[in-house]
């Protein structure tokens, strides 16, 4: 890990207080022996490592399906979305990004849109990798309308270590591409409910970064297409 990096990455505010818990628990360690603190130092610097909030690139091009969470894609699959992402009764397409604590949490917008429906369920803390995480662990849907309609569902999944879905938005608000709407702390899943007949542009076990990575296109593959920093 290149420590430059890490301290030039901004934090996001939501890990200010838990950054600051490691920091008074490492400066207890002080009192106890020497090498706790230094251990404590550690854990302290991974904790704003985990909560860092880059800018990136994000593609302006409309018809762009954008990966919403940095990690690796583990599943895609097929599968009739739940009824209440007013997405429709038929199966569709979806990719799943998995976040191990190691990745950047901050969630993004995969497009541009209108927040129509939000509906957080309790649940298990199993496995996020596993495909019956999307069923039964704790989650938080979304489903985003662009303006000519097309629409697509976002679900945040907590995971064995991840005790706290947080979402930013709320429905009727309106998101950019990119935009921040929420994090999961401490280990998760995204998946993405593709529209009907959109096939995705990635594959399993590829490296997806939030914002940047093309999930899927709406439109013409080949195209040129203008970014900026967010």
């Amino acid at each position: 890990m290149n420590m430059m990096k890490v301290i030039a990455v901004p934090m996001h505010p939501e890990g200010r207080k838990f950054v600051a818990i490691f920091a008074a628990v490492a400066a207890a360690l002080w009192l106890v022996w020497e090498p706790f603190f230094w251990l404590g130092v550690g854990m302290t610097v991974w904790c704003y490592y985990f909560f860092r909030d880059p800018v990136r690139s994000v593609a302006q091009k409309p018809g762009l399906i954008l990966s919403p969470a940095d990690g690796v894609i583990s599943l895609i699959t097929k599968t009739v979305p739940p009824v209440e992402m007013l997405l429709g009764n038929k199966a569709l397409t979806r990719v799943s990004v998995f976040m191990n604590v190691f990745n950047c949490h901050v969630n993004r917008a995969p497009m541009a849109g209108e927040v129509i429906a939000i509906t957080y369920h309790h649940g298990k803390f199993v496995n996020a990798s596993l495909d019956k995480a999307s069923e039964h662990n704790e989650r938080n849907s979304l489903t985003i309308e662009a303006a000519d309609k097309t629409r697509i569902g976002v679900t945040q999944i907590a995971g064995l270590v991840a005790r706290r879905i947080v979402c930013f938005t709320k429905v009727g608000n309106g998101l950019s591409v990119g935009e921040r709407f929420g994090l999961i702390r401490f280990g998760s899943r995204l998946d993405v409910f593709l529209p009907e007949g959109i096939e995705p542009a990635v594959g399993l076990g590829q490296t997806a970064v939030a914002g940047e990575t093309v999930l899927a296109h709406l439109g013409e593959a080949n195209e040129e297409w203008p970014t900026q920093s967010v």
